[in-house]
């Protein structure tokens, strides 16, 4: 397959070759986390092992032809906790059990309001992406969690009516924290920003809603509210700066927590949200088919297909995948459409089940693959 026999031209992102973000710890990583968590070595000594091996994770990801890179997530134990708890007003909270996902929880943790949400003007993640931005010679890319995930999870009940007896004015805080937020990475130099977002696929299970309500939320006002936090935090991108979303129904140790096409959403998702791309989790039929994309504007947005799974080691057949992207391009026109894993490697430091060989001929067999059907 081919675009048509067109040739277009890909000025910015997201790439026809790319990935959702984060990679399997290297054992280096492993071992300077064991160790610093013991007491043996100093905070200045994972820093260093870090930059070494985010230093050569992002050389293996030049190497594979890719056009961005990230820093693996190598310095953080979860995707999005990192993050929100480095927020004002939030901290990590130990609690009694983890997120239940398919067979197995994560740690006992979560994000703890003890105050009104705000960015200060400081986070060690603009620190990380500097690091990054210093040491690659592709598009450094950034990624970060939804604002979605300071609420759905956990919803009202986990945050203290004595801060917040308006519900309104948390999701305005938030909204306006995140946009803070872009202009912070974006003066840092970042021009390719990623909100990582499972709460829109979870509004698509029925399970996951239910949950939601017994935790004193309204599901069926959510993505009203959730998509105007959203655009609130964008409204701050400038031109010149490229902000996608990834949806997945959680990765964790090569499981998941929901499962349920994006019908119920995509109005809303593609239509109301101002993103410039969204990578959706297409590698099972736990995502549904391809009908929803027929609501994703003509021009302008792309849609990255995660046909490729971060989770099972089995490398993807090249043919069958692009029959896929075939039967995708009859909703979204192929000039619309990019190539993923569907999720990271590693969205927590455990990591899935694969073994690093798997992790990278995948992202090799993606680079070639896009080559023949976008030439």
């Amino acid at each position: 397959m081919t675009a048509e026999g067109n040739v277009i031209m890909q000025r910015k992102p997201p790439f026809r070759a790319d990935h959702v973000g984060s990679f399997l710890r290297t054992a280096p990583i492993k071992e300077a986390r064991a160790r610093r968590d013991k007491g043996e070595i100093t905070a200045d000594q994972l820093k260093a092992v870090e930059d070494a091996e985010i230093k050569k994770i992002v050389a293996r990801q030049e190497d594979c032809g890719l056009k961005l890179a990230t820093d693996g997530e190598f310095r953080r134990s979860w995707w999005h906790f990192d993050f929100l708890c480095a927020l004002d007003g939030v901290v990590l909270k130990q609690i009694e059990s983890g997120i239940q996902f398919a067979g197995v929880q994560t740690k006992a943790e979560r994000p703890d309001i003890v105050g009104r949400i705000g960015f200060s003007g400081s986070h060690p993640m603009i620190e990380h992406f500097r690091f990054l931005a210093a040491n690659t010679r592709v598009v450094p890319k950034m990624t970060i969690p939804s604002p979605t995930l300071l609420h759905f999870r956990f919803g009202r009940a986990s945050i203290p009516k004595t801060i917040y007896p308006d519900l309104d004015v948390f999701f305005d805080d938030l909204g306006q924290t995140y946009a803070k937020v872009v202009k912070a990475f974006y003066d840092a130099g970042c021009r390719y920003l990623q909100f990582d977002d499972t709460i829109w696929a979870f509004l698509c299970s029925e399970k996951e809603r239910a949950q939601s309500r017994q935790r004193g939320d309204n599901p069926d006002e959510l993505q009203d509210k959730y998509a105007g936090m959203i655009n609130t935090a964008l409204a701050a991108k400038p031109a010149d700066m490229t902000i996608t979303t990834h949806i997945c129904r959680g990765n964790f140790r090569s499981t998941w927590i929901s499962e349920g096409g994006y019908e119920p959403v995509a109005e809303t998702l593609f239509g109301k949200l101002n993103y410039d791309g969204y990578f959706l989790e297409y590698d099972t039929e736990r995502a549904g088919g391809f009908e929803p994309l027929r609501f994703v504007p003509r021009g302008g947005k792309q849609i990255v297909l995660g046909l490729v799974s971060s989770k099972l080691g089995a490398l993807e057949s090249k043919d069958a995948l692009k029959r896929r992207i075939d039967e995708a391009s009859k909703y979204v026109a192929v000039d619309q459409l990019c190539l993923s894993p569907q999720c990271g490697f590693a969205s927590t430091e455990e990591g899935n089940v694969l073994s690093e060989d798997e992790q990278w001929a995948k992202l090799a067999m993606i680079v070639e693959l896009t080559d023949e059907v976008w030439r």
